[in-house]
């Protein structure tokens, strides 16, 4: 059962965490996709703006350049009677088209420098008049990408050429066309790069979350499987004590049933008995109930100030005389005036179970002694009694409920273990701490501090 109940636990946080890096991811992606998208079609534009600046009828005299025209380099003498006339850079005519991707000169300055890109001009029937490029490209890049561009049958968009990612935009001319486009490999990788980067951080921090979440789930596991131990050591325990009354019961009514004609004074044996263990059934159920209305009504409890110096004096007045029977001597030293904030009745009554769990146990002619003082700001509540003591291993499971160090001496005295459960709770349920520290063969002393 809590093997299921942990691989649940454990499902439903590596599902939910996963959900988490999904969209954490996918928002990332989403982001970085709009500004690298948004970032290419600026750039695009830009080199659209700077290639505009070459207009038809600035460029040999109002006719576009034929495609297979040379023109030499910018630094080089031009013979009046070639083919076409150069501009030379900087002189505010126009630019240069120039076949073979020597580059640009003129008006506007060089498109942006991370990016390669190149313009092509057409006629109407997409052949190519002119191109030009800031780097060499080899012809059939200009054909293969003119192909795509035209095959998508729309003014902007992407295609994939020779491995590379390229992006163009077309603009009308009066001849024509106009047609740009724009290396966008290294930006489309870094998007490809971050899936990639993204599935392996995921898979890794998955790995790691599964070994840490079955560590917590494991952890948050115990306190389940403590208190179910618990509760079926309890169910046991309650059973178990129960059960030995119910059969003292039952025996001495078959007793009693076995003597019909028997008076009622002469079965006053039996009868003494069944009643002896009907009270006794009627405390442990009183106790089980009260127990069990502390636990649900913690939260709500109403706590009111009140004299703890004056609720302890009253136990002890209560008390004396059950001491004095049992011929155990008594001592206390209640410091006057002290003033906490609870349940008057339930810091009396656990006064009363640690009192009387002295006299218990400190046998015929023993000593109980109570204190009670302030002590750094809180009210420190001591009970201690000679005796037998109790053995280290058991200090700390005596508060637990049913728990006794001693089953057969605990049965003669009438104890059943709940009362320091009890005790437990009431004082847990006003914030404050009780403990106890023994030494086997002198003495055990029980504190109760509370704020």
């Amino acid at each position: 059962m809590f093997k299921k109940l942990r691989n649940r636990f454990l499902i439903v946080n590596l599902v939910t965490i996963s959900l988490t890096m999904l969209l954490a991811f996918a928002a990332i992606y989403f982001i970085t996709y709009q500004d690298v998208s948004g970032d290419i079609s600026l750039d695009r534009q830009n080199i659209v703006e700077f290639y505009e600046k070459f207009p038809a009828d600035r460029i040999n005299g109002g006719q576009e350049r034929p495609a297979d025209t040379q023109v030499p380099p910018a630094d080089s003498p031009v013979s009046g009677t070639g083919t076409a006339d150069a501009v030379s850079p900087g002189t505010g005519d126009g630019g240069l088209l120039h076949q073979g991707g020597r580059g640009v000169h003129g008006i506007g300055g060089p498109p942006p420098e991370r990016s390669v890109s190149f313009m092509l001009l057409t006629d109407s029937d997409w052949k190519v008049t002119a191109k030009e490029s800031r780097v060499p490209v080899d012809d059939t890049l200009y054909e293969d990408a003119l192909q795509k561009a035209v095959a998508q049958n729309r003014n902007t968009g992407e295609f994939t050429l020779d491995g590379s990612r390229w992006t163009f935009e077309i603009q009308p001319t009066p001849q024509g066309h106009m047609l740009v486009f724009l290396d966008i490999t290294a930006r489309r990788d870094i998007l490809t790069e971050m899936i990639y980067t993204f599935s392996i951080v995921a898979v890794v921090m998955l790995v790691i979350l599964f070994f840490v979440s079955r560590t917590f789930a494991n952890r948050s596991i115990k306190p389940v499987r403590e208190a179910f131990d618990k509760q079926k050591q309890f169910i046991a325990d309650a059973s178990h004590e129960l059960k030995t009354p119910l059969a003292v019961i039952n025996t001495n009514t078959e007793v009693l049933l076995a003597n019909p004609d028997e008076t009622v004074g002469s079965q006053a044996k039996w009868l003494q008995y069944i009643k002896s263990e009907t009270e006794r059934m009627s405390r442990l159920t009183s106790d089980l109930l009260y127990l069990t209305r502390m636990d649900d009504a913690r939260i709500g409890e109403v706590h009111a100030p009140f004299d703890l110096s004056e609720a302890v004096m009253d136990i002890m007045l209560t008390m004396e005389a059950v001491i004095y029977e049992q011929n155990v001597l008594l001592d206390y030293d209640i410091a006057p005036g002290l003033t906490v904030q609870g349940s008057r009745e339930g810091i009396k009554q656990v006064v009363m179970i640690l009192l009387d769990n002295a006299v218990k146990y400190s046998g015929s002619s023993g000593k109980v002694a109570l204190t009670l003082k302030r002590q750094q700001g809180e009210s420190l509540l001591t009970v201690s009694n000679t005796g037998e003591g109790i053995a280290p291993e058991h200090l700390e499971r005596i508060f637990d409920r049913f728990y006794r160090t001693d089953t057969s001496r605990s049965r003669a005295q009438g104890g059943h273990g709940l009362g320091l459960a009890i005790a437990k709770s009431i004082v847990e349920q006003h914030k404050g701490r009780i403990y106890a520290r023994s030494i086997p063969g002198e003495r055990t002393t029980f504190y109760v501090q509370l704020p």
